[in-house]
């Protein structure tokens, strides 16, 4: 089915519906829960997961198949993220048109840096990475402001020429759409204490990002994959038998690139703006956390990962001293002092401090990333039912005997 063998039709099944009713299991609390703060099934988080799913699935077919660690993809995310807002500013609000240019720019952009980078491998390829992402920041906030708006930015303005839509009335927003589908329109649904809500940006971002997903997957069983894994394994036996690595990870650059290209323009589909902030090198470090966290060189461990990081960032990033005083009413006063002195270093603005501890934690004892941790948990469930079948075995061969 879709030219996979059935494990990987079978992932990509489990990934659809996952995704599809994420507005649902993510909000496992009702909304007057104490815990309703853990939520997660909110559009503008919805969407960042799969977003950055889809910047975490390009990076992992470069550094989980090659091993080239790049330390400057942000710069396609910033790339993709102008291309995208500009199309919308000349062309139309569809996000279409936008979301295809920024794969085009983002693409050529990765295609110049990669055919330099690419000369060296290692710290050195990565260092080079960086500086050009660096680089690119730097132009984006200061020597090309006309271009890119500085330090506030770009948005769709009402004078916007916008050739193929008609003209604003005043005081009228220009809104991201898909053929008149405007892309912040939501429809709330009430389940008893529960409260669902439906995003339709979300869910063309969540189809972008799936398409994405059966992508990778064909790249990663593919002969071009398997190439992709010998160069990570041995490039220089592979430079022995004559072969050229140079346009194979060069390939693999320039996907990746146009990955990153289509998380940027989703960007500006779902939010209509673009800075230079996205080109910055946290960006880039955090696409690389992600990928390491979820497990690199898996297929759907980068998107765990990027679900996990942005959880953390949005979820417990907001949690207060009034929160925790809330959730430790039963203790005496003494004690809750106590507990929500303890906890709050970990939560609000030093979230940080958790995910370096979680990342820490994964580091030493899933080197494999989260994907790790449920292989050996599933060895543990099926060793555990060969346990049971053999012990049924034994004590029905007695019986079988007499």
């Amino acid at each position: 089915m879709l030219s996979l063998n059935a494990r990987d039709f079978q992932l990509l099944l489990f990934v659809a519906a996952i995704t599809m009713l994420a507005p649902i299991f993510l909000n496992p609390f009702p909304v007057d829960s104490s815990l309703a703060q853990f939520n997660g099934g909110y559009p503008d988080l919805m969407q960042r997961f799969v977003i950055f799913g889809i910047f975490a699935i390009g990076f992992n077919i470069l550094f989980g198949l090659t091993g080239y660690l790049s330390f400057g993809h942000a710069a396609f995310l910033g790339a993709g993220s102008y291309a995208a807002i500009w199309m919308m500013k000349l062309l139309t609000m569809n996000i279409i048109p936008a979301i295809i240019l920024s794969i085009i720019v983002a693409g050529l952009f990765s295609l110049a840096v990669g055919f330099i980078s690419l000369r060296r491998s290692g710290i050195y390829f990565s260092i080079l990475t960086l500086a050009f992402a660096q680089m690119s920041y730097s132009l984006a906030y200061s020597v090309l402001t006309p271009i890119t708006g500085g330090e506030t930015g770009l948005q769709p303005k009402l004078n916007d020429p916008r050739i193929l839509d008609g003209e604003l009335a005043a005081g009228e927003t220009a809104r991201a759409n898909l053929f008149g589908l405007e892309m912040g329109s939501s429809y709330d649904l009430a389940v008893g204490g529960w409260v669902f809500t439906f995003n339709v940006g979300y869910y063309i971002a969540a189809i972008c990002m799936l398409l994405a997903f059966y992508a990778s997957i064909r790249i990663f069983r593919s002969p071009f994959g398997l190439m992709l894994r010998a160069v990570k394994s041995n490039q220089n036996r592979l430079g022995y038998t004559g072969v050229s690595t140079r346009p194979y990870t060069l390939a693999a650059f320039v996907i990746s690139g146009m990955y990153a290209g289509v998380a940027g323009g989703l960007m500006v589909a779902m939010d209509t703006q673009a800075g230079a902030e996205r080109m910055f090198w946290t960006a880039s470090g955090e696409v690389v956390l992600m990928t390491i966290l979820g497990g690199a060189g898996t297929l759907i461990g980068p998107v765990l990962g990027a679900g996990m990081i942005k959880y953390m960032e949005n979820i417990i990033s907001k949690i207060n001293t009034t929160i925790l005083e809330a959730w430790f009413a039963w203790a005496p006063d003494g004690l809750q002092d106590v507990l929500v002195s303890v906890i709050y270093p970990f939560v609000g603005k030093g979230w940080h401090l958790t995910l370096g501890l979680v990342f820490m934690l994964v580091v030493i004892f899933l080197p494999g990333g989260l994907m790790e941790g449920f292989e050996k948990i599933g060895g543990l469930f099926s060793r555990k039912k060969g346990k049971n079948s053999d012990s049924v075995a034994g004590s029905a061969s007695p019986a079988a005997a007499e």
